[in-house]
């Protein structure tokens, strides 16, 4: 049990049977009357997001969030498969789990894979992945880098925003964090 106090961003904790990781972190001190602390929670198994105000003296149960690292197989529809590197199990994954990072996932990428007991409730992509572009309007001479940006449709269908000078077939570095383009690579 921890309480209050103790929790940081990052921790796991199991409020009214259902798991969370807290997001953001605030304690309020009150003119009178006791402190709180204001948390915003991600449920790890709908993905849910929302804020939720506790006194000071509450005790929460910590979760044991395990990761393992991964390797991704392929997709068949609605699962999602992934290689344990260090058994080399294979474990099929919902993709309402996955959320957003289905976006990234590409033939043998590696990335970490987090379980509450035997149950998957995540993966932690890498910090950058490298997409081709399959799908963008066409440059034309003078496009330079400090230009605009136009749409661009990946292997894996995610659209990101791309200087002018980017064409179909090239290699680019998305940001897994905000889904936004870094360079060319």
């Amino acid at each position: 049990m921890i309480n209050v106090g103790e929790i940081r961003k990052g921790v796991g904790i199991e409020l009214d049977g259902k798991i969370f990781r807290v997001l953001e972190y605030s304690h309020i001190k009150m003119g009178r009357g006791g402190a709180q602390a204001r948390l915003k929670l991600l449920d790890l198994r709908s993905g849910a997001i929302f804020d939720r105000t506790f006194s000071a003296s509450e005790r929460f149960a910590r979760i044991r969030v395990d990761r393992h690292p991964v390797q991704f197989l392929y997709s068949d529809g609605d699962f999602y498969h992934f290689m344990d590197t260090q058994n080399f199990e294979q474990r099929a994954v919902p993709g309402a789990i996955l959320g957003d990072a289905v976006n990234y996932l590409k033939d043998e990428l590696q990335l970490e894979l987090s379980y509450y007991g035997e149950e998957p409730i995540g993966v932690e992509l890498p910090l950058n992945v490298v997409l081709r572009v399959e799908e963008t309007d066409p440059g034309f001479k003078g496009d330079t880098a400090t230009g605009g940006t136009k749409p661009a449709r990946t292997e894996t269908g995610l659209m990101v925003n791309v200087p002018l000078f980017v064409t179909t077939g090239d290699l680019i570095r998305v940001d897994t964090r905000s889904g936004g383009y870094i360079e060319r690579a």
